[in-house]
């Protein structure tokens, strides 16, 4: 056999083996980010809704006072809006009834630890121990046992994650902070909200915080006439077949 032809047919042979070996680790590559994928270990910080779908979610944070949880209720009332209330379980003990009337009211009463630990500094039973008390002391009021849990202080790491998931409980976060906590103005609060938003948004409020009724209507009304409907987390996120980016946004298999 000619030389120029043994040299054709080893580089056709070299090309195809590299070619095969491209394809091979395409596809590695390709399994191992869909393997990733199935399992993040990021909380949901937003939901990627269908197209032309336009929803937000109102979430509040109730650790500490109870001064307006019978205003938050009436506004949200009057504007036909359900909203998801993260609370901690001392909190839910020391207002009972407030507890009752959230969830009489139509809105989810979700989990927010026992008592406001940092959960990064805790061991994975004494997670599950401390998240489960709290939903404990929900059920008991409401008949309903939580199934979202909100690390408090937004402290979370992997750990936290996939324990609070293998608990039973989806992670939720937020991609829109009011800073309500910071008492700030209604008026600074309505525009950190409004600037921000978008569909898919998860809102941070909290009870207890100075000008949140003072500002909650106009977000409310600005929101519904920029066509956002508002809903609870749960009527928003995926419970399954789903990923979470880099940026926390919940993004369903299909559209990944």
């Amino acid at each position: 056999m000619p030389v120029s032809y043994k040299n054709k047919l080893f580089t056709l042979a070299l090309v195809l083996l590299v070619a095969l070996f491209a394809v091979i680790s395409a596809w590695l590559d390709r399994r191992a980010a869909e393997e990733t994928a199935a399992s993040p270990d990021l909380p949901v910080y937003s939901v990627e809704l269908p197209e032309g779908e336009k929803k937000a979610a109102l979430t509040f944070d109730a650790a500490w006072g109870n001064e307006d949880t019978k205003d938050l209720i009436a506004i949200l009332e009057r504007y036909g809006v359900k909203a998801t209330f993260f609370v901690i379980g001392k909190w839910a003990e020391k207002y009972p009834d407030s507890v009752r009337e959230l969830a009489e009211a139509g809105h989810d009463v979700m989990n927010h630890s026992w008592d406001h630990p940092h959960f990064t500094a805790l061991s994975g039973p004494e997670m599950v121990k401390n998240a489960d008390r709290a939903s404990d002391e929900v059920y008991s009021l409401t008949g309903v046992r939580p199934t979202l849990f909100r690390a408090p202080y937004g402290d979370y790491d992997r750990e936290v994650v996939r324990t609070m998931r293998a608990a039973g409980y989806q992670v939720i976060q937020w991609d829109v902070d009011s800073l309500d906590w910071k008492d700030l103005s209604a008026g600074e609060i309505t525009e950190r909200v409004l600037s921000r938003v978008k569909s898919g948004s998860i809102i941070l409020f909290h009870n207890a915080a100075k000008h949140t009724p003072e500002a909650l209507p106009g977000i409310i009304e600005a929101l519904k006439k920029e066509g956002y409907e508002l809903v609870k987390v749960n009527d928003m996120i995926y419970k399954s077949g789903y990923t979470v980016d880099h940026r926390g946004r919940q993004i369903p298999l299909e559209s990944a």
